[in-house]
């Protein structure tokens, strides 16, 4: 495994954090660098990212995680997401593509119904079905809480 270091990220990242995030192709909005914890190899590169992003007062939800593609395998994201676990009140939401739902029951987490869903997250999965007509990738978009 490489060196790499676990942090808060800085200001003078924000740049970076949201070129990875358009590298590793997910969603882009929201990106604030003050709520994002990140991990930078020696030369101080953003190689992976992850944020507790909110939604309201009472909604909050693990968002953003992403691993430049020639470093993934190394346990970063699960690093990142260890990290923002630990800071998190509960419950925590995610929003994730069906095939990555296994990775996020490794943590705990487990799919909701939307039913259960906070409006937000309702939203987005309506808006999501609705896309999914043209894109017709067959996945789902799974919305999972961790109590």
């Amino acid at each position: 495994m490489d060196n790499f270091v676990i942090r808060p990220a800085l200001e003078a990242e924000a740049a970076q954090i949201k070129d990875l995030i358009h590298i590793v192709g997910i969603n882009p909005s929201g990106l604030d660098w003050k709520r994002f914890v990140v991990a930078v190899n020696e030369s101080g590169q953003v190689i992976s990212c992850g944020q507790l992003k909110p939604h309201g007062a009472d909604v909050l939800e693990l968002a953003s995680i992403g691993t430049l593609p020639e470093y993934r395998g190394r346990g970063l994201a699960r690093a990142i997401i260890e990290d923002l676990l630990q800071k998190s009140p509960r419950p925590l939401y995610l929003m994730c593509i069906e095939h990555n739902g296994p990775m996020y029951e490794k943590f705990g987490f487990t799919s909701i119904k939307e039913s259960e869903m906070p409006k937000y997250f309702r939203r987005i999965k309506q808006m999501f079905n609705i896309a999914d007509v043209f894109r017709k990738t067959g996945e789902e978009l799974l919305v999972m809480k961790l109590e």
